[in-house]
C-alpha cells in the first residue's frame, strides 16, 4: 500500500510520450489528407528514429519514479 504521507511526483515520460505520439499521428494525417507530402519519407524516417530515441531516453531516465505503483 502506498502510505498516505508520501506525496507523488511528476513522471514526465507519458506526457513527453504522447506528445511526441501526437505529433508523429498529426504528421500521417497531414500527409495523407493533403496532395503533396508533407515530409518526404527521407526525413520523416529520422524524425521518427530521434523521436523514439527521445521517448526512450526520457522513459530510462524517469525510471526511478516509476518503480512504486503498487
Amino acid at each position: 500500500m502506498r502510505k498516505s504521507s508520501r506525496r507523488s511526483r511528476f513522471d514526465p515520460a507519458g506526457p513527453v510520450t504522447g506528445l511526441f505520439f501526437m505529433a508523429l499521428a498529426g504528421l500521417f494525417l497531414a500527409d495523407g489528407l493533403a496532395d503533396e507530402n508533407v515530409l518526404s519519407a527521407t526525413t520523416l524516417l529520422p524524425v521518427v528514429l530521434i523521436g523514439l530515441g527521445l521517448v526512450g531516453t526520457v522513459r530510462v531516465l524517469t525510471r526511478s519514479r516509476r518503480r512504486d505503483l503498487r
